[in-house]
C-alpha cells in the first residue's frame, strides 16, 4: 500500500442473477461441453505471443474477455491479461499452477518470471506456471481514480485536532472513485476475479486448477475452493488472511499482531545490550523506543534527509519489529539521528519493478484497485465517523503502536453499496496453509483463521519464521509444499517446524512483487 510516508510497491449470498455455468455442481467440466450465456467466454482461443523481445520465447501472454457482471454476461466485457510459460514435461505434466503475489492491487502477470527459478523443478516439471493481472490491475482493464499524492496516503494516525480532515479525506477518494469507474467498481471484487479464474481454467482446457497465492491471494484462493470446489485441484495458501475478518478486521490486526512482535524484540534486544546500547532490561529498551516517538512528536527528527515525527516512526516501525535485527539497527539509527549524528543508513526508496512489458496504466492503479476490492468485499464497513473515532481512540490505549492507524477512517466509510455479500469460507476443501510465526502482514492468528474455516485443510507453521512469504523462501516449509504439488500428499495433520537460527531473527520477503515497503523500514500497508 502507498502512503507519503512509506511508499509501497499489499459473498456468501448469491447475486440476484446467477449464471448456471458457474455453479460448481452443475457447470459443465470441460470448456468444449459449455453451454449457456457464458460459452462464449469459455471458449475463447487465446492468441499467444512473446510478452516481450527481452523475455524468454517460453514465456508467452495474450488477452481474453470475462464480462464485467457475470449476472449479466451479455453486457460489458473487460481484458483480462494473462501469461504462462511451459515449464512441465509430457510425462510429468499435471495441468496449470495458477499464481497470484497479492494485494489487492497487485499485478501478477509477471509470476511465472520470478518464481521460475526459485520453485523446485520437480515443481515446474509438474505444472505449466500461469500468471494473470486480476480485473482491475495493470494490464487487466485498470481501475484509477485521478487520487493525488497526499490522497495516496492513507495510514493516517488518529488525532482529534485532525480527524474532520481525515473524513474528508475518506470520502473525497470514495466519491473521486465512483466519479471516474461508477458501476464498474461493484465487479472489482475478490469473488468475481475467482470467477475470473474459472474462466482461465476453461480457456487453457483444464477440469481443474492448482494454485499458488501468497498474502491476498490466499484469500482468492479460499474463496475460489468456496465456489467451485470440484474444480479445485492443489491449492498452496501461503501467508494467509481470515476471511472471517476481512476487511476491516484485516487492517486492525496489524495493529494486534505487533505488540507481541515489539515484546519479543524489547527482550532480544535486551539480551544485547553490550552491541546495540538500547537499555539492559526490556522496559528500558521500550521507553528508549518511546521517548524517541515523544522527541520526534515535539520536534521531527531528521533521518538522513527525511523529518520523521513520532507518528511517522510508529508506523514505519510496526512492520520493522517482527525482524528483531533489523529492528534493533534501525532504533539504533533513530537514536543517533535524534541526537544530532548522521545515520548513514541511506532510506531512500528504490524504484519500482515493473515487468518490462507493461503498458501504461493509472498512476494510482494500486490505491484504486486495493480500495475497490476492500469495499466491494465487504458491505458492512461501519457509515458513521463517529464510530472510527471511538474505535481508534480505543485501539491506540489498546495498541499503542498502530492501533489508531488500523481502526480510524478509511474510504469504505463512504464507498457506494452494491454487489455480493461477503463470501463465507466454510468448506473441507483440501489445501495446505503456510504460514510463518512472525509475519508482519498475515500474522499467525490471521493463518489461523484460515485453517479453521478451510476444514480439509492442513497447516505448516513455521515456528520462529520471520517474514511475509513462505515457500521458496527456502524454509523448513517448503518440502512439505513441494510433495504436496508434485504427489498431492497432505501431511496427516497441521504440523510446525523450526525456522532456522538467522532466519529467525531476520526476515525476508520472497522476490516476488510482494507488497511490502519499498521506502523506509517495515512492510507497507497491503496484504
Amino acid at each position: 500500500m502507498r502512503s507519503s510516508r512509506t511508499a509501497s510497491l499489499l459473498a456468501a449470498g448469491a447475486a440476484a442473477v446467477m449464471v448456471p455455468v458457474l455453479l460448481p455442481a452443475t457447470a459443465s467440466a470441460t470448456p468444449s461441453a459449455a453451454a449457456g450465456p457464458l460459452g462464449r467466454y469459455l471458449t475463447q482461443k487465446p492468441a499467444w505471443h512473446r510478452c516481450a523481445p527481452d523475455t524468454p520465447a517460453a514465456y508467452q501472454c495474450a488477452t481474453i474477455k470475462v464480462p464485467l457482471d457475470y449476472g449479466h454476461p451479455g453486457g460489458r466485457k473487460l481484458d483480462l491479461a494473462i501469461s504462462r510459460w511451459k515449464t512441465s514435461t509430457k510425462k510429468q505434466h499435471r495441468g496449470a499452477l495458477l499464481l497470484n503475489p497479492g494485494g489487492p492491487g497487485g499485478s501478477g502477470l509477471d509470476m511465472p518470471l520470478f518464481l521460475g527459478g526459485e520453485l523446485p523443478k520437480s515443481v515446474r516439471n509438474t505444472y505449466d506456471l500461469v500468471g494473470f493481472d486480476p480485473r482491475g490491475v495493470g494490464q487487466s482493464s485498470p481501475v484509477g481514480c485521478g487520487l493525488t499524492d497526499k490522497e495516496l496516503n492513507w495510514e493516517r494516525p488518529y488525532k482529534g485536532a485532525t480527524f474532520a480532515k481525515d473524513v474528508a479525506w475518506a470520502r473525497t477518494v470514495a466519491e473521486k472513485c465512483h466519479a471516474r469507474q461508477g458501476d464498474k467498481l461493484r465487479h472489482i471484487s475478490t469473488r468475481d476475479t475467482a470467477r475470473d479464474m474459472d474462466v482461465i481454467r476453461a480457456v487453457l482446457g483444464e477440469k481443474k486448477i492448482s494454485y499458488l497465492g501468497y498474502s491476498y491471494g490466499t484469500y482468492l484462493g479460499a474463496v475460489y475452493t468456496q465456489m467451485f470446489p470440484h474444480r479445485t485441484d492443489r491449492f498452496v495458501l501461503d501467508s494467509a488472511v481470515d476471511p472471517a475478518r476481512v476487511w476491516r478486521g484485516m487492517i486492525q490486526v496489524w495493529a494486534e499482531g505487533a505488540e507481541p512482535a515489539f515484546t519479543r524484540w524489547t527482550k532480544w534486544t535486551a539480551e544485547r545490550n553490550s552491541a546495540y546500547r538500547l537499555g539492559a532490561t526490556p522496559e528500558a529498551v521500550r521507553k528508549t523506543f518511546y521517548d524517541l516517538v515523544a522527541q520526534a512528536d515535539r520536534k521531527p527528527i531528521d533521518v538522513d534527509g527525511t523529518r520523521m515525527t513520532g507518528d511517522d516512526i510508529r508506523l514505519t516501525s510496526r512492520g520493522t519489529f517482527f525482524s528483531v535485527r533489523d529492528a534493533a539497527e534501525w532504533v539504533v539509527t533513530l537514536k543517533k539521528a535524534a541526537a544530532g549524528t548522521p545515520a548513514g543508513r541511506g532510506l531512500k526508496a528504490p524504484a519500482p519493478v515493473a515487468p518490462s512489458f507493461a503498458r501504461a496504466v493509472p498512476e494510482d492503479n494500486g490505491d484504486a484497485a486495493f480500495w475497490s476490492v476492500l469495499c466491494a468485499d465487504q458491505r458492512d464497513w461501519p457509515r458513521d465517523p463517529e464510530r472510527y473515532r471511538a474505535d481508534a481512540i480505543r485501539d491506540k490505549k489498546k495498541y499503542p503502536l498502530y492501533g489508531d492507524f488500523g481502526s480510524t477512517v478509511k474510504p469504505c466509510a463512504f464507498w457506494k453499496t452494491g454487489g455480493e455479500r461477503t463470501t463465507k469460507v466454510d468448506n473441507k476443501v483440501r489445501a495446505l496453509i503456510l504460514q510463518n510465526e512472525w509475519d508482519p502482514q498475515t500474522p499467525l492468528t490471521s493463518g489461523q483463521g484460515l485453517r479453521r474455516a478451510m476444514k480439509g485443510a492442513k497447516m505448516v507453521t513455521v515456528a520462529g519464521g520471520v517474514g511475509h512469504g513462505v515457500y521458496g523462501n527456502k524454509s523448513c516449509a517448503d518440502k512439505t509444499a513441494t510433495t504436496y504439488l508434485t504427489t498431492g500428499r497432505l501431511p496427516s495433520k497441521d504440523i510446525t517446524c523450526k525456522a532456522a537460527p538467522q532466519a529467525a531473527e531476520r526476515g525476508s520477503l520472497l522476490p516476488l512483487p510482494l507488497p511490502g515497503s519499498r521506502g523506509l523500514p517495515g512492510p507497507g500497508g497491503r496484504f
